[in-house]
């Protein structure tokens, strides 16, 4: 490999997370306590440069490898959140799953009132290329809105709402049912904004009363439950996203 094809250094904390065996947090805490050694040495800077092609990086004296890959479907429930911790004390993501799982990631996020279809895995590479806009990977959402959305709000959705200088958009929109009270609404989004659904109902005037993800790719939720997950296989993987870095 030629010097202008290797890749450029990262944290060692960060290499460690790369390699699927722990999260970034837990790498903080390993390399502070001395159980990291890069090339023999023992490493207490979790923000150490480390070339991760090259260096040998060992976790009390055993060399680690780049762990096989993991992917999970949780059936995320609404009031709990998708991150690792909480400041206010509210259930995570990570309680619903065993301690073994705990160093796998999410892949984007779905708010604390949202429920549905997310998906964690030890592959930085894959998250990164699943929630890249440019590959316009689908996600499906049942959507219920407070008030009468009319085709003619649909069509502004589909075209692109403008909200806080950043252009929202859906990618289709179907209008289930519709009466005065409230409207059922089928929604796919391909770029995955931060409260994209929230914010483009909230600029038609409607508020989201409920929001569900049901499909992320090829992938849906099937049988699984509220608090449910399953792992899933490589084949399932290779149908769901094609061209993913598999």
């Amino acid at each position: 490999m030629s010097p202008k094809d290797s890749k450029p250094p990262l944290s060692l904390c960060r290499a460690l997370s790369k390699l699927g065996i722990v999260s970034r947090t837990q790498a903080q805490e390993l390399i502070k306590r001395g159980h990291i050694a890069v090339d023999g040495v023992v490493c207490s800077d979790p923000e150490r440069p480390v070339n991760l092609e090259t260096a040998v990086i060992s976790q009390n004296g055993q060399e680690l490898a780049r762990a096989s890959r993991v992917v999970i479907m949780l059936y995320k429930p609404r009031s709990i959140i998708t991150s690792r911790k909480d400041e206010q004390n509210r259930p995570t993501v990570y309680s619903l799953l065993p301690p073994e799982l705990h160093h796998l990631h999410c892949v984007g996020r779905l708010d604390w009132a949202t429920s549905g279809l997310l998906l964690l895995t030890n592959d930085s590479m894959l998250s990164a290329w699943l929630t890249e806009p440019a590959h316009a990977v689908p996600r499906v959402y049942t959507v219920t809105v407070r008030g009468r959305m009319t085709e003619q709000e649909a069509d502004k959705m589909r075209g692109g709402i403008v909200d806080n200088d950043e252009t929202l958009r859906a990618a289709s929109v179907l209008v289930r049912k519709a009466s005065g009270r409230e409207t059922h609404l089928v929604l796919t989004l391909q770029q995955g904004k931060n409260r994209e659904i929230r914010r483009l109902c909230k600029a038609l005037g409607h508020e989201v009363t409920r929001l569900k993800r049901v499909s992320f790719g090829g992938l849906t939720l099937g049988n699984l439950q509220p608090g449910e997950f399953r792992q899933l296989t490589a084949e399932e993987l290779c149908a769901a996203f094609p061209g993913a870095p598999l």
